[in-house]
C-alpha cells in the first residue's frame, strides 16, 4: 500500500505531466493516466508554444519544473537507449542540472563542520560566492596557505532528507508504472528507480568521488592525453572535497580552442585513444564524459590534452565481460559476423539454444548497411546501440555496466566529431585496442598474474589431494548401482578410469605451473629456463588429461 504522505507530491508529478501533454505521447503511457484524465482541467494552463515542440522536448521541460531529483533521473533515463524511443533518449541527455547557489556563509559553516577547524586554518582563503551549483552540491574557489588554487565542494545542506523523500517519490512512481504500464516488463521501472538511488547514493558520498579521482590520476599520470587534478586529502570528508583548481574550456567551445592555436584533429584522436584505454586497460572509465565534464588544458599547445572533471559517476566492467566485450569489438572492426554471434553466446548474454546462424544473419543485416558508407562516417556508437536493439529479439540479457558504457562511448564519439567532423573513428580505435589485447594476454602477463595468484594457490594446495579424494569417491559410489547389461558395466569402469587418469594428469600440470610461477618469482634471473621448461609440461599435462568427449 502506497504512504499516504506521497499523495500530494504524485498529484504534482500527474498535474505536470498533463500539462505538458505528456499523457500523450505513446507507447502505452496514455493508456496508463486515462483513468485521471478527469483532473487535466485542474492542472494548469499548458506552457505556451507546447503544441508544437515534440515529445521528447516536452519530457525534458517537464522534469526541469518537476525539480532537480527528477533531473538526475531524466539524466540516468537517458543513458538507457535500450529501454526508451531515441528522440525522448535524446532530449533527455541535455538536461542540465544546475539550481541557484545556497548561501556562501552557510557553506563556510558546513566546511568547518565537516574539516572540525575554522575555515581560515584550512585556508588561507575561502570565496563564498559559489563558482557553480548543482542539486547536489556546489564548488567555491579557495587557496591553500601554501599558495595553491583549490576548488571546494560542499554538499547542500539537508540534502540528504530531501533526496530520502524524493527518492521514496520516484520509487511510487515506479510501482505505478511497473502495475499499470503496458510495456512493464520492458522498461523494467523499478531497475531503473535503483540505478537513480544508486547513482544518487554515490554522489551524496564526497570522500567516493575523491578516491575515484584519485584512481584515474594515478592511472594516467604518466603520459600527455589526460589530466586528473589531485586530492587534497587532508581537507576532504564525505561532506567537503577538495581538488586542485585546473584551468581549461570546454571540449565543445571550438571557438577558444582555435583561438589557443590547438591542432583539434590530433586532439580529437587522442580522446578517442582515451576511451579505450580507461575501459579495456585499466577497467577505469569516467561515465558522465560530456563536454562540460572534459576540459581542453589551452595552455598545452604543442602537445594537447583533456581535463577530467566530476568523478561522480565512474564505470568498470567484470572481467569477463571486458574480455567479451574487447573480442566483440575486434570481430566488429574485421566484419567478422560469425564471431560476433558466437562471442553473444559464449558470454553469456544470450540463451545457448539461439542459433547462431540467424544471429549471424541479423548482425550482418544491421552492420552491412554501415560499411557502406565510408570509414569516417561510420559511428561506431550508433552501431552498438542499433546491434544491442537487435539482439533483444534474441532474448539477449543486458547488464547495467553494459549500458553505462554504451552512454559513454555516445558521449566521446560526439567530442571527437565536434573537434573533427572528419576524424575515421575506426582508424584510430581499431589498433589501439588491438595493441591493449596484445598486451594484456601476453605471455609476460599471464606470468605475472600466475605469480600474484600463486601464494594463494600455495594456501589451498594442501587441501587438493583431499579434494580430489572425495571427488574420485563419489564419482565411484554412482558406478556402483545394480546395472543389467555387463557391457553397461565395463563401458562405465572404463569412463571412471579415464576420469582418474585425468584428473591425475590435470593435478600434475597445476603442480609444475605452480613450481614454474616460484621458480620466475623468487629467482628471475637464474630460474629463467627451469620455470620455462615446468610451464611447458604443466601445460603438455593439462592437454594430456583434460577430459575428451566420447566418439
Amino acid at each position: 500500500m502506497m504512504p499516504v504522505r506521497l499523495a500530494p507530491g504524485l498529484l504534482r508529478v500527474i498535474a505536470v505531466l498533463f500539462r505538458y501533454r505528456l499523457d500523450d505521447v505513446g507507447g502505452g503511457s496514455d493508456r496508463m493516466l486515462a483513468p485521471l484524465r478527469w483532473l487535466r482541467p485542474f492542472a494548469g494552463k499548458p506552457p505556451s508554444g507546447i503544441e508544437g515542440m515534440d515529445r521528447g522536448t516536452r519530457m525534458r521541460l517537464a522534469m526541469t519544473e518537476l525539480g532537480p531529483i527528477f533531473v538526475k533521473a531524466g539524466q540516468v533515463l537517458s543513458t538507457r537507449r535500450d529501454l526508451i524511443p531515441p528522440d525522448i533518449a535524446d532530449a533527455l541527455s541535455l538536461l542540465q542540472d544546475q539550481v541557484p547557489p545556497f548561501p556562501g556563509g552557510e557553506a563556510r559553516a558546513i566546511v568547518e563542520r565537516e574539516l572540525r577547524m575554522p575555515v581560515t586554518e584550512a585556508f588561507s582563503s575561502f570565496d563564498e560566492t559559489a563558482l557553480a551549483s548543482a542539486s547536489i552540491a556546489q564548488v567555491h574557489a579557495a587557496t591553500l596557505h601554501d599558495g595553491r588554487a583549490v576548488v571546494v565542494k560542499v554538499l547542500r545542506p539537508g540534502i540528504e532528507k530531501r533526496i530520502a523523500r524524493d527518492v521514496n517519490l520516484i520509487r511510487a512512481l515506479g510501482e505505478l508504472a511497473q502495475r499499470w504500464h503496458p510495456n512493464a516488463d520492458k522498461i523494467r521501472p523499478l531497475d531503473v528507480v535503483a540505478e537513480v538511488e544508486k547513482m544518487l547514493a554515490n554522489e551524496l558520498d564526497l570522500q567516493r568521488e575523491g578516491a575515484s579521482a584519485s584512481l584515474l590520476r594515478r592511472n594516467f599520470i604518466i603520459g600527455d592525453d589526460l589530466y586528473v587534478p589531485e586530492v587534497h586529502w587532508e581537507f576532504t570528508t564525505q561532506g567537503v572535497l577538495t581538488l586542485e583548481r585546473v584551468y581549461g574550456v570546454s571540449a565543445d567551445d571550438i571557438a577558444a580552442i582555435d583561438a589557443a592555436g590547438i591542432d583539434r584533429k590530433r586532439l580529437a584522436e587522442k580522446g578517442v585513444r582515451l576511451f579505450y584505454e580507461q575501459v579495456f586497460r585499466d577497467n577505469f572509465f569516467h561515465a558522465d564524459a560530456h563536454p562540460g565534464n572534459i576540459w581542453v588544458d589551452t595552455a598545452r599547445v604543442g602537445e594537447p590534452r583533456f581535463i577530467a572533471l566530476d568523478f561522480g559517476i565512474m564505470g568498470s566492467l567484470p572481467e569477463a565481460d571486458q574480455y567479451w566485450l574487447a573480442e566483440n569489438f575486434i570481430a566488429l572492426f574485421e566484419r567478422d559476423y560469425a564471431r560476433i554471434a558466437s562471442l553473444h553466446v559464449e558470454a553469456g548474454w544470450m540463451p545457448a539454444n539461439v542459433r547462431l546462424d540467424e544471429l549471424e544473419a541479423a548482425v550482418r543485416t544491421v552492420c552491412e548497411p554501415y560499411f557502406t558508407r565510408p570509414l569516417s562516417q561510420i559511428s561506431i556508437a550508433e552501431l552498438v546501440v542499433k546491434l544491442f536493439q537487435t539482439a533483444r529479439q534474441f532474448e539477449l540479457t543486458l547488464q547495467p555496466q553494459l549500458i553505462l558504457l554504451q552512454k559513454t562511448l555516445l558521449n566521446i564519439e560526439g567530442v571527437g566529431r565536434t573537434l573533427d567532423p572528419d576524424i575515421d573513428i575506426w582508424a584510430v580505435a581499431h589498433p589501439v585496442l588491438k595493441r591493449i589485447l596484445r598486451e594484456r594476454y601476453s605471455l609476460r602477463n599471464t606470468l605475472k598474474q600466475l605469480r600474484r595468484r600463486a601464494p594463494q594457490w600455495l594456501h589451498t594446495a594442501p587441501e587438493l589431494p583431499e579434494l580430489v579424494h572425495a571427488f574420485l569417491r563419489e564419482g565411484g559410489r554412482g558406478t556402483h548401482r545394480m546395472v543389467a547389461d555387463p557391457a553397461e558395466l565395463a563401458l562405465r569402469a572404463d569412463d571412471s578410469q579415464r576420469t582418474r587418469r585425468s584428473m591425475a594428469f590435470c593435478l600434475l600440470g597445476g603442480v609444475l605451473l605452480v613450481c614454474a610461477t616460484l621458480a620466475f618469482g623468487l629467482k628471475p634471473q637464474n630460474g629463467g629456463w627451469p620455470a620455462a621448461v615446468a610451464a611447458v609440461a604443466g601445460v603438455l599435462a593439462f592437454v594430456v588429461g583434460w577430459p575428451r568427449r566420447r566418439r
